[in-house]
């Protein structure tokens, strides 16, 4: 059976100046809409209301199901005449209209809401971001060590790195041997003490050789307390050196390693774009040229950002170990010569000149008596 064409579906609707429809159009527009309604739904299942200027709802269509049908019915599209669509623009119909272009009817305000990210294509996009970046980092670092590849050189950067790293070792050598001459003396210092006590427990019981014995004991105690003050420069020595070595060069250090890891990633994406470049230039290349030159900017800031903090950090490193290691080596120097030489005042004087408290003797290790 054929069906007319739906061109005519919405009439005029002309309105009096009250807001009433005129009843010689009703007729007409009744047998309009029977026209656009589709099969199965009347006029009898079917809800017109029209009302004034003032009303919210103005030319809105309610359709029931139709009776006996087991189908729900489809959604009949009505459009608006000029007049219509002028107030309903105006008064903001709850009409949406999906991406589909089909018109939907929906009560309420009409919410505008932004498509809600899922968390985990999120991760699975910094997984994908990361695995390419490791990829060709990895494919560089390879390509270098084949000799394949080239490499981002700053000659004058990268031997003051090898010197900071050679000067590491030496001042760690310096450092273990430091903590076994106080290991070795602290246990000098400690049988000294032992055998001065021992020297003035014989004094008191050998009336015969009491003179020799106390003479052994008080110079035993002298040397165990020079040996105290020493070890306290000594000690201060190693804190010192230790603080430089694992603290203060460590972190430019750790500096420095970022600075080689932005330098591999500059690298990785700048062999990447020249690859691309010497590549044929066509609608399929362009973009993915112009993608990898803004990600190779980002890199190469990065580079020559990390590349001038490196500078900085050599600078003032090297201002601070020559600060620091200066009055250490001047330190150890008095202390050294002053408890070999028996100048008991000057190697005093040194620790007063660092302003080095001794601990209280005895502190660190047990006394003869309470070992017994």
């Amino acid at each position: 059976m054929a069906q007319e064409s739906p061109k005519n579906s919405a009439a005029e609707i002309p309105v009096t100046s009250n807001g009433q429809l005129e009843d010689s159009h009703e007729h007409s527009f009744n047998r309009d809409l029977k026209r656009s309604l589709p099969v199965g739904l009347g006029l009898s299942e079917t809800k017109i209301t029209s009302h004034g200027f003032d009303s919210t709802k103005e030319g809105v269509v309610e359709a029931g199901p139709f009776p006996g049908s087991s189908a729900s019915p489809k959604s009949s599209v009505i459009s608006p005449s000029s007049a219509a669509a002028s107030r309903l623009a105006g008064q903001g119909c709850d009409l949406i209209i999906p991406t589909g272009g089909r018109a939907q009817q929906k009560s309420g305000p009409v919410v505008l809401a932004d498509e809600v990210k899922n968390p985990a294509m999120e991760k699975l996009e910094l997984v994908r971001k990361w695995s390419l970046n490791t990829y060709k980092c990895t494919r560089q670092i390879i390509s270098e060590k084949l000799g394949r590849g080239s490499r981002t050189v700053d000659l004058e950067l990268e031997a003051q790195i090898d010197i900071l790293r050679d000067n590491k070792k030496k001042y760690e050598n310096i450092l273990r041997l430091a903590q076994t001459l106080s290991t070795q003396l602290f246990q000098m210092v400690h049988t000294q003490r032992q055998l001065g006590d021992a020297f003035a427990d014989l004094s008191l019981k050998s009336l015969e050789l009491h003179e020799e014995f106390g003479y052994n004991a008080d110079t035993q105690k002298l040397l165990a307390k020079n040996g105290e003050t020493l070890l306290g420069a000594i000690n201060f020595f190693i804190a010192s050196v230790n603080t430089l070595v694992n603290k203060t060069i460590e972190d430019t250090l750790l500096t420095v390693k970022q600075y080689e890891s932005a330098r591999i990633e500059y690298d990785a994406y700048r062999t990447d774009l020249e690859e691309l470049n010497l590549g044929p230039r066509d609608a399929n290349t362009l973009p993915k040229i112009e993608q990898s030159q803004q990600v190779f900017q980002v890199h190469k800031e990065k580079y020559d950002k990390m590349r001038n903090d490196v500078s900085i950090k050599l600078k003032f490193l090297e201002e601070n170990k020559v600060k620091v290691l200066h009055n250490q080596l001047v330190l150890f120097h008095n202390a050294i010569a002053a408890y070999f030489a028996g100048n008991q005042k000057q190697l005093e004087q040194t620790l007063k000149q660092f302003h080095i408290k001794l601990k209280t003797p005895g502190a660190d290790a047990p006394s003869w008596l309470e070992e017994q």
